[in-house]
């Protein structure tokens, strides 16, 4: 975040449609909502269980150029198998006119390898080549099986390989589909692929795979959390061509809600219109985003919340503590809502350790993207119980913390307007403070939980709901989760 008077090389090549009506979809032929049920992703039963390679599913028969037959490549080859297998009978259906062409040219190469054994990949050379990626020179897709894919599973579990993998093959059917050409923004061929591996990933999670399965719980979660891992650090970064984080998220969540239909929108103008006013640069900002939680601060997000989102009554603000004596809820330090006492209470210096930047954490594929936003979102979620409280809604249970996350992604939006004066408060959004907030409700998903703490299991849920209030506004938070 900032405050308005402040001066002001991807490792990777790596829901409802947002701005369409329609809100249902088909599940073993029969039209469901995919909001009716908070514990639902997409139309499918938020599960546990099991996550990643199925046991005893033979291997596949496909062959990588320069392979090792090790674990790494069969993994790469399993996961290209049934990928194809998906893209072999959705393509007619959903590109009617165009030919499927299998990607039959596999490559995989040792990053760690000396330059002498290094081979070549669509005309460059593998020597020291952390990367995955699809050649539409040859139609080939290829890995680096020693750094790249084993940091990912190790970090992230197995699926977040199938879904790179997923993501390249994306590239492969848009350019069979005829979708792009050399003058499509890269930007653009990254979200689309993005959104195909995220209809491939639902697949997946519909049990269909021959090779693999994904709970739709923490195994969704931490695919989910891959692609945040994976998104442009720095938007004002000539090479920052492939999104946010929380661009790259919608887009996978696009894909696995709408399938490739969906994916099939994804243009320039459908990307612009989810940026709106959002920011988009670093420019001026000698903070790089990054605001000092301290209980002044606070105070003014406050008046900000009361301008954007008002209430009858004003809640009461304690910031010496979190924990405090609340008949009808329980601590969520470092920020409690307490309904009775119409209270919310701040352990300012806990907020202030959740919202640092972890610079331990700030490596190739950080597992959480930290920053002051993740301890500002968490503010507002507790301001936003108190609007429930105001509207007489329920104060516990599932959908009172989703409720909470969109009704925070509403303000997020406001939180962006150029034009809001300083009355409404001295804090503004930052580029950067969206992603923050994806991963907190990704990884804990307090900012999506009720008077007691309790949250969805699904983070997908969880994001979906934030996003939703970002940028649909506020009629969508009550029409969804009422």
């Amino acid at each position: 975040m900032t405050s308005k008077h402040q001066a002001l090389v991807a490792i990777i090549t790596v829901l409802c449609a947002l701005f369409v009506p329609a809100c249902t979809r088909f599940v073993d032929g029969h039209p469901v909502s995919i909001y009716d049920d908070p514990f639902q992703v997409g139309g499918l039963p938020t599960t546990g269980g099991p996550n990643g390679p199925r046991a005893g599913a033979p291997n596949a028969t496909l062959a990588a150029t320069n392979g090792d037959n090790g674990d790494v490549d069969q993994l790469a080859l399993n996961a290209i198998d049934d990928i194809q297998s998906y893209w072999r009978a959705q393509f007619g259906t959903e590109f009617a006119g165009e030919t499927f062409t299998p990607v039959d040219k596999l490559i995989s190469w040792n990053a760690r390898a000396s330059r002498s054994q290094a081979v070549e990949f669509c005309k460059e050379t593998t020597y020291h080549l952390v990367n995955a990626a699809y050649c539409r020179l040859d139609n080939s897709i290829g890995w680096d099986r020693a750094m790249l894919l084993p940091t990912m599973s190790e970090t992230f579990g197995k699926m977040s390989v199938v879904m790179v993998l997923a993501h390249e093959y994306g590239h492969a059917v848009q350019t069979m589909a005829k979708l792009v050409t050399k003058k499509t923004p890269v930007l653009v061929k990254e979200q689309q692929a993005d959104c195909f591996a995220g209809a491939f990933m639902r697949h997946v999670a519909e049990g269909k795979s021959p090779h693999f399965t994904i709970n739709t719980s923490d195994g969704l979660n931490s695919v989910l959390a891959a692609t945040v891992s994976i998104r442009d650090t720095d938007p004002d970064d000539p090479e920052s061509v492939h999104g946010s984080a929380f661009e790259r998220v919608t887009a996978v969540q696009i894909g696995f809600t709408d399938g490739p239909r969906g994916c099939k929108g994804i243009d320039a103008k459908e990307i612009e219109s989810r940026r709106g006013s959002l920011p988009q640069s670093f420019s001026g900002d000698q903070s790089r985003g990054e605001y000092p939680i301290s209980k002044g601060n606070l105070v003014e997000l406050s008046k900000a919340l009361a301008s954007i989102l008002p209430v009858p009554s004003a809640p009461i603000y304690d910031y010496t503590t979190a924990n405090i004596t609340c008949k009808d809820g329980k601590s969520t330090a470092p920020v409690t809502y307490c309904p009775s006492a119409n209270a919310i209470a701040t352990d300012v210096a806990g907020l202030a350790d959740r919202g640092a930047v972890d610079a331990a954490n700030d490596g190739p594929l950080p597992v959480k993207v930290s920053g002051d936003y993740n301890g500002y979102v968490l503010f507002i979620s507790r301001y936003t119980l108190a609007v429930q409280r105001a509207k007489n809604q329920a104060l516990t249970g599932a959908k009172t913390g989703l409720r909470a996350a969109c009704l925070s992604g509403v303000v997020t939006g406001k939180l962006a307007d150029p034009d809001r004066p300083t009355s409404q408060g001295d804090i503004r959004l930052s580029a950067g403070d969206l992603d923050e907030a994806v991963s907190g409700l990704l990884t804990d998903g307090l900012a999506a939980s009720d008077t007691e703490g309790n949250t969805v299991p699904s983070g997908f849920a969880r994001v979906d709901a934030f996003r939703a209030g970002v940028l649909n506004g506020e009629k969508t938070c009550g029409s969804r989760y009422s």
